[in-house]
């Protein structure tokens, strides 16, 4: 079985071949760590800044210390706003006149700032990046004209229930712990967060050892290294020096299993009841059925995979087929799972009639049960692993996501799997290992958050 490429940080240089690719891999002295994936044949390339800093680094305010609540997110935008030489419309302009496809996003655990850029382009995308990155002057006046866009953010999203409904079931099943937080924060803590707290946030956590950039496509490994540290010489503040020595770190080295798994537990376990519902004018009932889940390097998440496809990961999963085809309760049903360090969260989703919705919520325990208690057919295996192997192997076209891959190997685990070391393990998991991972979620505390018409339901808290 071929064996993941390890990612040691203490490896200045790394290079070898991946997927029919090169990757190469340099860690600067500074801690900055540059990633590129080179795919022949490509005439663009995706290139992202990610800082390994998510919303659940925030910190609530205490008596010593002010808070961070909403900061990295209120971060993602103000980074856009304006550097010394740039101003809001000069980085738009920037990006346009070469026609970047650019964004930002704002994650649990990391933050990242992207463009995607034809390759005579790159340089261009790596000196605004970096601008922003390291030079952000985060104008008074921006600020509060970001605090609105913000809300206005906030208030698109809590208008589409199946978001609301994702957002509560997180709070409901990680309970007190970061993890359960709102990635983009909530109005209160937007309303209430002060410039002087995210300027704080921003000085502390920003800094070439907690910077990550990878790039894919058509990227030339040695110059992106030599653009990123020109551009990083630029920058007038002290802490983005590269003349000094720092180590970077991985999230995943701070808690190991046992203390990862007790970290989520205690959270789980102390949250209120069950049912967790929020009545809001609607046609359908948005339901989100389950429980916590797996951590990223929890070695079980091979056969979660298996199982999470034959559950819920297409048109002929048990869910769709029971729920959808069977009955017509619902237009869509599927079940998802969600890793972090020391955490995660498994969930099934379907909208329905309010009428409806009890009989959704029993069909999708017993399925899962189901598994549990009778495992898989070997149909349903050979079945999941060609879905598995077809999708990650279309997704991995896009350099996108082979971008997003290394950063997160890097970020993450430590261990970049290509696409045949990660299907052989997928190929490799036993009936009896789908059926003992179903058994482990079956037997966790259930949790079900619906956002609807409450009223003709029949569910109560």
């Amino acid at each position: 079985m071929r064996e993941p490429i390890l990612l040691p940080l203490d490896l200045p240089e790394l290079d070898v071949d991946l997927s029919g690719g090169q990757v190469r891999r340099t860690v600067h002295p500074s801690g900055l760590r540059v990633l590129t994936e080179r795919m022949p044949g490509a005439r663009s390339a995706s290139i992202g800044f990610w800082v390994g800093v998510g919303s659940r680094d925030e910190q609530a305010e205490r008596d010593d210390a002010p808070g961070s609540l909403g900061s990295t997110h209120f971060l993602e935008h103000l980074l856009f706003k304006g550097t010394p030489t740039r101003d809001a419309y000069a980085i738009a302009t920037s990006f346009d006149r070469i026609g970047a496809e650019h964004n930002a996003l704002t994650a649990k655990e990391y933050t990242c700032y992207y463009a995607k850029v034809r390759d005579a382009d790159l340089e261009d995308a790596v000196t605004v990046l970096a601008d922003m990155v390291t030079n952000s002057v985060l104008d008074p006046g921006e600020f509060e004209t970001e605090r609105g866009v913000i809300l206005e953010e906030l208030a698109m999203a809590a208008d589409d229930l199946g978001d609301v409904a994702n957002e509560r079931f997180f709070e409901a099943v990680l309970g007190e712990h970061p993890l359960g937080r709102p990635i983009g924060g909530n109005p209160e803590t937007i309303r209430a967060a002060r410039r002087d707290d995210v300027e704080l946030h921003y000085r502390e956590r920003y800094d070439p050892s907690t910077l990550v950039i990878t790039a894919a496509g058509a990227v030339d490994h040695d110059r992106l290294v030599a653009q990123v540290l020109a551009a990083l010489q630029l920058a007038p503040d002290e802490r983005w020096r590269t003349d000094r020595s720092a180590e970077p770190a991985r999230r995943v080295q701070r808690l190991d299993d046992a203390a990862a798994t007790e970290a989520v537990s205690a959270g789980q376990d102390a949250a209120a009841p069950a049912l967790h519902l929020t009545d809001r004018p609607s046609e359908q009932l948005n339901l989100m059925i389950g429980t916590r889940g797996l951590c990223s390097a929890d070695p079980r998440r091979f056969a979660f995979g298996v199982m999470n496809s034959v559950l819920g990961g297409g048109m002929s999963s048990r869910l769709f087929q029971e729920i959808r085809e069977k009955r017509g309760l619902a237009y869509t049903a599927y079940s998802f799972g969600a890793s972090y360090s020391d955490g995660g969260v498994f969930g099934i989703y379907a909208g329905t009639a309010p009428e409806k919705a009890s009989e959704v919520i029993e069909l999708a325990r017993l399925e899962l049960e189901r598994v549990a208690a009778e495992g898989i057919t070997e149909e349903e295996r050979e079945r999941a692993l060609g879905q598995i192997a077809g999708s990650s192997a279309l997704a991995l076209e896009d350099s996108d996501t082979r971008m997003g891959r290394l950063a997160r190997a890097e970020l993450g685990s430590g261990e970049l799997y290509d696409l045949d070391a990660s299907l052989e393990r997928f190929a490799a998991v036993t009936a009896e290992e789908i059926r003992e991972i179903a058994g482990v979620l079956a037997a966790r505390p259930l949790t079900v958050v619906g956002v609807g018409e409450l009223g003709r339901s029949g569910l109560s808290a």
